[in-house]
């Protein structure tokens, strides 16, 4: 059993789970029994490790002759991230790293461990301006290199962008937590905080947690009868745009995550949204030319959205950039048979790559000529492309997404 008073232990047994099972991290957190009083820390640490996994390997490269084996390597991992990242004693954090060794077992390794943290050294820099930046930022190589060659100078700050805090929105009583530091969004009962701790009123609905870009998304649709939002999990967006508009269908492909949709909507009171298990890939006939409008948030490299889920850098491949993309124009060309005639039909994605944007809405133009672009206006900053409204998260208060829009004539 490994110690609850070793600061090192619950991130281990979080991370374990993370680098050995492949889990999200966020799954990962509430899957595990973490010690109550020192959650806090456990998440940091567990946030810091991933966030900076590139640089931390590199450490433990340029430290070893040979790859230690994957428990060892993930107890330097955290113990270097507590050194170089939290104001923690060294001797602590080099005691507490053997005394995990022992407690999981690998005795043999506890003196390589005692030695390395005890005298390590960061290696210099990459001169390739591509190598420096995945090292400097711990972002794959594969995604530093398509960012340069789509936003240049900038590919830096997009990938180095801090997340900005908790994006809450009130459905009521916003009054009792503005005296908390906060940033104001340019969206209704929207802000940013930077501590946000839950409570009861989130249990009845007063509030929500969303992202800023979830906000924009919803900001861009105008009121209508009825929405399809064909991609809903786990149902913010259905949630807030029944508010708007008369009837919301959310769709999902997996049964358990059209329960979340149905528990979201119970938890805010959204009685005109109806939770559906269905690939909006595959078409319906009893949806064709249904809806007034259509959103299609459609699954994606969540590459602009890595600043809030680090894990995305650990488990997103260069290779799933075009599955995706087939996925993504394959759920499009679908869901536009649902839009009546003069409907509406929107495009959104988390991703900040041209090739899941502006690349997949043109591949709709080009087979679709009965959909005009009415590309949508937006009052939190981005960046105007041919196709639609690319957010940056270096620019939009931490966020990264595409959003477009189809007249159906």
């Amino acid at each position: 059993m490994i110690s609850l008073t070793n600061p090192l232990a619950d991130p281990y047994l979080v991370l374990e789970k993370v680098y050995s099972d492949g889990k999200y991290l966020k799954q990962a957190i509430n899957e595990t029994q973490i010690e109550f009083a020192n959650r806090a820390r456990t998440v940091k640490i567990c946030y810091g490790v991933v966030e900076n996994d590139i640089f931390l390997s590199r450490i433990i490269a340029a430290n070893t002759q040979k790859q230690p084996k994957a428990a060892v390597k993930l107890i330097l991992k955290i113990a270097l991230y507590m050194l170089e990242f939290m104001d923690k004693h060294g001797y602590m954090v080099v005691d507490r790293a053997v005394e995990l060794c022992k407690k999981l077992g690998k005795d043999g390794a506890s003196g390589f461990v005692n030695a390395l943290l005890r005298s390590y050294k960061i290696p210099p820099l990459p001169e390739s301006t591509d190598e420096r930046i995945s090292q400097i930022t711990s972002s794959p190589l594969w995604l530093v290199k398509r960012l340069r060659r789509s936003y240049k100078s900038e590919a830096e700050a997009i990938l180095s962008a801090p997340s900005q805090g908790v994006c809450v929105y009130f459905k009521r009583g916003a009054e009792k937590y503005m005296s908390l530091p906060h940033t104001d969004t340019p969206f209704e009962n929207t802000y940013i905080f930077k501590n946000f701790v839950r409570d009861g009123g989130y249990d009845v609905g007063d509030y929500t947690f969303r992202s800023v870009g979830s906000a924009a998304i919803c900001a861009a649709v105008p009121p209508c009868g009825k929405l399809l939002d064909a991609c809903a999990a786990p149902g913010g967006k259905s949630v807030l745009l029944a508010e708007k508009c008369a009837s919301v269908t959310s769709c999902d492909i997996h049964a358990h995550r059209v329960a979340l949709i149905n528990s979201y909507k119970q938890r805010m009171g959204a009685e005109n949204v109806t939770a559906v298990l269905a690939d909006s890939s595959v078409f319906n006939a009893e949806y064709e030319n249904a809806f007034d409008t259509v959103l299609c948030d459609v699954p994606c490299s969540g590459t602009g959205v890595i600043n809030e889920n680090p894990d995305i850098k650990l488990f997103r491949k260069e290779e799933d950039i075009a599955s995706l993309n087939k996925l993504q124009l394959a759920i499009l060309e679908n869901c536009s048979r649902y839009v009546k005639s003069g409907g509406r039909l929107f495009y959104s994605t988390c991703s900040v790559l041209p090739e899941e944007n502006d690349s997949t809405v043109c591949n709709f133009l080009q087979k679709h000529n009965n959909f005009t672009l009415e590309i949508p206006e937006s009052p939190l900053a981005h960046r105007r492309t041919k196709f639609g409204l690319q957010y940056l998260p270096n620019i939009s208060l931490g966020a990264g997404f595409f959003i477009t829009t189809f007249i159906k004539e």
